[in-house]
């Protein structure tokens, strides 16, 4: 029920603030804190992803032209900047990183079920990769990539239901993708979707043996024998299916099992591609689909990038761009859980644009969304549900 509450704190209300208390105690957060507690400073950055600001002082500019709402805004006084800017570079990042863990697991079960790509499998669908988000290195020194670039590396893994994400990391540029895949808990009759700079058959080892599946996209170097080849239906784009071993020695020590090897001809980029798979009951139609679903976590960071403040950084130690980040997958948490909980129809997209505008006033989320259209762009070429459509 609506209580005359700013758009602000409607959406501030989607985070369980007992949980984020239990956080914020984990780490001491407002330990010695005077004015500025944690919560507050959660939620000046929250305001500064959903409202498009761009620096610190943008933030603090408007939330101080805003002096007679701001305390019902949720604030306890007036933030200075360089209150807000010492809390980012001091105050610790695993507090939001904690938080962006809670608001996974409440949305995942909000999403739980939502086959948007009718995949029918009995377990989840998880896709796997990395992102890195460049700096500069003149002001970034700390996350020294190479020569001349700097850059911090964010690992991934999402779920296909509702493309949230599962798990993250914020680790450095330089950190080899494959030792993510060490901190992923394999869950039992899963679906991993993996690129091939993901390929140890060791690891790969190690999730057949957890009981659950992968897709893999092949080298080209591959070695192996041919067991026989299953029959393929013409017009599919399957050229062949086969059941191999790994006849490299080193290879074929790290994952002693027999593997599934298909080759699929995609009409869309007249290309061929080549996939392992450890899964022998699925048709080999659907492998070749459920790969082609990974780019669903390519979208995901390019949007994520694109429509939430990551590109330009409020703040240049290592905690402040973990922080920022953090915040962000939290700041798209809120708008998905909000959307599902509200039944909303409009894209996540069209949802921040809305905010955008509407975050500083007392609109009830109710008429905020019912009868409005907003322009609808035209995606030429797309034939399948994206991130853009949730």
């Amino acid at each position: 029920m609506y209580h005359g509450k700013y758009v602000l704190s409607q959406l501030a209300d989607h985070i369980p603030r007992y949980e984020f208390n239990r956080c914020v105690d984990r780490y001491r957060g407002n330990s010695a804190v005077k004015k500025l507690t944690c919560w507050n400073q959660f939620l000046a950055l929250f305001f500064g992803q959903i409202s498009h600001r761009e620096s610190l002082r943008d933030v603090v500019n408007c939330l101080s032209s805003q002096q007679g709402k701001i305390r019902n805004l949720g604030f306890s006084s007036i933030i200075s900047r360089s209150t807000l800017s010492d809390a980012s570079e001091k105050r610790d990042w695993r507090i939001y990183r904690d938080l962006a863990g809670i608001l996974i697991d409440k949305a995942r079960k909000l999403y739980a079920g939502d086959d948007n790509f009718n995949l029918e499998l009995n377990g989840a669908c998880y896709i796997i990769d990395s992102s890195v988000i460049e700096l500069c290195l003149s002001l970034f020194s700390w996350a020294k990539l190479k020569t001349v670039r700097a850059g911090v590396k964010l690992n991934l893994q999402m779920d296909l239901d509702g493309n949230i994400p599962a798990m993250f990391e914020i680790t450095s540029a330089k950190r080899h993708d494959l030792e993510f895949l060490d901190s992923i808990e394999i869950e039992p009759e899963a679906h991993y979707i993996l690129d091939r700079g993901y390929i140890d058959y060791g690891r790969l080892y190690k999730i057949h043996r957890k009981g659950a599946f992968f897709v893999i996209r092949a080298k080209e170097c591959l070695g192996f024998e041919r067991i026989y080849s299953n029959r393929k239906e013409k017009g599919t784009g399957i050229c062949c299916d086969q059941i191999i071993r790994l006849s490299n020695w080193k290879s074929s020590k790290r994952y002693p099992e027999k593997l599934r090897r298909i080759k699929f001809f995609d009409q869309e980029s007249k290309k061929y591609f080549t996939y392992l798979s450890n899964d022998f009951n699925l048709s080999a139609e659907k492998i070749a689909a459920l790969y082609k679903h990974r780019w669903q976590i390519e979208l995901f960071f390019k949007w994520i990038k694109q429509h939430l403040k990551i590109k330009a950084f409020w703040g240049r130690s290592e905690n402040a761009v973990k922080t920022q980040i953090c915040i962000a997958i939290c700041a798209y948490l809120v708008v998905a859980i909000f959307k599902k909980q509200w039944r909303i129809e409009k894209n996540l997209y069209e949802i921040l644009q809305i905010l955008n505008v509407s975050v500083l006033t007392k609109t009830p989320m109710v008429e905020l969304f019912s009868d409005l259209e907003l322009q609808n762009f035209k995606r030429s070429g797309r034939k399948q549900a994206c991130l853009w459509d949730l």
